[in-house]
């Protein structure tokens, strides 16, 4: 019996738990997907969730292409050409404007992207521009005062993958990248997407404990620690922001 389903049996039923991050973040995108959208995966990388995933129920909710019109990434990595879940792919620029029309995009869906960004302000500011009113941004990122957050930000970026090597064995090198965590509190969230532009549906997601490995001490104790701990230290935040039509 592995860690997984020692603390949630109910894994051995369709290979996740109750409170799997990544299904409840891509079932909530599922749910505001229509076949007639375009979509602009933000960090979409070399696609290692659509790919990699070993849960097919999952791997299947994480796969957007096909299920809309057209679905295409934008990432700094190179890697993104080689991309199987998306119909088109760019390389940009950190930084630089997105090379897309405004008002491209029905939906943007960036997972584990926002605690990367050096410079929020002008992505939120071209995440504005190329999205449509009444378009949804969907985002998974790790909340700075959650204790992902916390531990990132002790550890210096140079040291990330010594620790991810012994925290996270299964996490690739190639899959870690420097973290800064400048939007990723809900204050953040409220000064780049201002209220009076956006409608705020996000929440604190307690998922399943990481970066713990295999120690059922540490698992045991994070699982007690979850039931008592606030929403506003949640180890992640689950952030769906819709562009209100203008007047």
């Amino acid at each position: 019996m592995n860690i997984h389903e020692r603390f949630f049996p109910e894994v051995g039923a369709g290979g996740f738990s109750r409170v799997d991050g990544t299904i409840a973040f891509y079932t909530r995108i599922n749910a505001l997907l229509r076949p007639d959208m375009t979509v602009l995966d933000f960090g979409a990388g070399r696609g290692q969730g659509p790919v990699d995933d070993p849960v097919p129920y999952r791997r299947e909710l994480r796969t957007l292409k096909g299920k809309c019109r057209k679905v295409i990434g934008a990432d700094v990595d190179e890697a993104i050409k080689e991309n199987p879940a998306i119909d088109e792919g760019h390389v940009i620029a950190m930084g630089a404007p997105l090379p897309f029309n405004d008002h491209s995009f029905d939906l943007i869906v960036s997972d584990h992207t926002f605690e990367h960004l050096s410079d929020p302000a002008s992505v939120a500011a071209e995440f504005d521009r190329v999205l449509k009113p009444g378009g949804w941004i969907c985002a998974r990122t790790p909340n700075r005062w959650g204790y992902i957050g916390l531990g990132a930000n002790l550890v210096p970026n140079r040291w990330h993958v010594a620790f991810l090597r012994r925290l996270q064995p299964h996490r690739q090198e190639i899959d870690v990248f420097p973290t800064v965590y400048r939007m990723n509190t809900q204050r953040a969230l409220k000064r780049y997407f201002p209220l009076d532009d956006y409608e705020h549906c996000h929440y604190g997601q307690f998922a399943e404990p990481a970066y713990f490995g295999n120690s059922r001490l540490m698992w045991a104790l994070m699982l007690i620690i979850f039931r008592f701990m606030p929403e506003i230290l949640a180890p992640t935040w689950m952030i769906f922001l819709k562009k209100k039509q203008p007047f």
